[in-house]
């Protein structure tokens, strides 16, 4: 058997691309503008170096804030075309107004003209290419999952959800089977005596093992995987797949080996990296402080006309170390909102006034919270705080749950960013698996994803 040859493009490496060729077309797009308009307001040489590189920064910094680097959405046309637009939009704007980085105006407006649909066709051409090539099914990564019949459609659903170009091709039972064993329609299944001829055959890349029970492999399979491994094949490990694509960490397949998942960031006990991450707080928070000030009058007279009582309300959530402390938002709900007892808040909930329901989709309701970060209680980023009531529920329930009380918690977060507003024991479940691999990968690099997601979110009006 010779390993497969096949192409194929990780997630990673498409992100990578997908960058690199923005920039690269953009910056062509640009030199065309200077051979066929006589176009001067900007010029690919080595005199315009610190231009470009402002011009490359906005566009990078500014597709990511609208998504044209979201794989799912760049696999689109139609979602794909109004992020470029938007995009291409700010980017044109913020470089006109930071003309001491950027070329002053040039006297020609319509070269301002030119270079916003120069940024817009050059990127829409490109992602037509993508779309149709990269997407193809020619360079789909195909599978083969190695696993308990029993637990196959549970395994296989969130990894084809998420990346279409994550092909599992077919299963193999890693248990003994006999005639009375359930069978899995869903997924072509594969006989254990024809692993080798089966990777041959179906062109298979890689290996997905995911037996949660390791002893009950059978041994004609076991040997197998291992004789792959020895001749170099690719073999992965079904949870370190599931939290690779997925950035989540899948605490439902964690059993008695849970400390092998859980290797927490060093970030946690780096005293240089939490000194500049409290140093952030503490001016973001002054600054976002600042502007809610700025505001204020507007949401006064919302409140008296559309909220009618209080405007702030203050609450018990629990903070690190499951200690609890009082969190300070603007009221969203109608006053005894929870006469009845305590609630879940759902999508759409009637509780919530009409200017209630536009602070929380614009997070305006959010801004009082940076008192608490001012005051220690919070960090900007992190793992939302939830009330005691519900840490009790759902700590019986959720496993691994108190482990998100061991950093701040945060205005926002990595859940906050990936998923909808937790409003049952399963979206908490999700919410979890986002924040524990926020806790486990936690980096600079990571919040400052966070933070870039969170103006997506803002911008698209998405909270609730």
């Amino acid at each position: 058997m010779t390993k497969n040859k096949g192409i194929h493009f990780e997630v990673s490496e498409r992100k990578i691309l997908l960058r690199i060729v923005d920039l690269l077309l953009v910056y062509v797009g640009v030199y065309c503008l200077s051979l066929l308009f006589n176009f001067e307001y900007i010029d690919v040489s080595k005199d315009s170096i610190i231009e470009l590189a402002v011009l490359g920064i906005y566009v990078t910094v500014f597709g990511t804030i609208f998504e044209i680097y979201d794989l799912q959405k760049a696999s689109k046309i139609d979602t794909t075309f109004r992020n470029v637009v938007l995009t291409a939009s700010t980017v044109v704007l913020f470089y006109l107004l930071t003309p001491v980085l950027t070329p002053y105006l040039p006297l020609e407006r319509i070269q301002i003209v030119y270079f916003y649909i120069a940024i817009i066709v050059c990127i829409l051409l490109w992602r037509i290419v993508y779309i149709n090539l990269i997407e193809s099914p020619r360079f789909y990564k195909r599978v083969l999952l190695v696993g308990e019949t029993s637990n196959i459609e549970g395994l296989i659903k969130p990894l084809i959800n998420f990346d279409s170009n994550y092909k599992i091709v077919g299963f193999i039972n890693s248990e003994p089977t006999n005639e009375e064993s359930v069978k899995f329609k869903g997924l072509k299944e594969f006989d254990p005596k024809d692993f080798l001829t089966t990777i041959e055959k179906e062109q298979i890349s890689e290996v997905l093992v995911a037996s949660f029970n390791s002893e009950a492999i059978m041994v004609d399979v076991y040997h197998n995987l291992m004789l792959l491994l020895e001749r170099g094949f690719k073999i992965r490990d079904y949870s370190q797949v599931y939290e690779e694509l997925l950035h989540k960490v899948p605490i439902q397949f964690v059993g008695k080996d849970f400390y092998k998942y859980f290797p927490f960031s060093r970030s946690n006990e780096n005293k240089l990296y939490i000194f500049f991450q409290r140093t952030f707080d503490v001016l973001f928070a002054t600054l976002g402080l600042l502007i809610g000030i700025l505001i204020l009058p507007i949401i006064v007279l919302g409140n008296i006309i559309g909220n009618k009582g209080p405007l702030f309300y203050y609450q018990e959530r629990v903070g690190k170390n499951s200690k609890p402390f009082k969190i300070v938002k603007l009221r969203t709900m109608i006053v005894n909102a929870e006469v009845d007892g305590v609630k879940w808040a759902k999508k759409d909930d009637k509780r919530i006034t009409a200017f209630g329901k536009f602070l929380r989709r614009s997070r305006i309701d959010e801004i009082p919270q940076f008192y608490n970060v001012l005051k220690g209680d919070m960090s900007i980023i992190g793992p939302r705080p939830e009330r005691p009531f519900f840490v009790n529920e759902l700590s019986r329930i959720i496993p691994f749950y108190e482990t998100r009380h061991i950093i701040k918690p945060g205005l926002t977060g990595w859940a906050q960013v990936k998923t909808r507003y937790g409003s049952s024991i399963d979206d908490s479940l999700t919410k979890l698996q986002y924040d524990l691999f926020y806790i486990k990968h936690r980096s600079v690099f990571l919040d400052f994803n966070i933070f870039i997601k969170t103006m997506s979110t803002i911008l698209f009006y998405r909270g609730q």
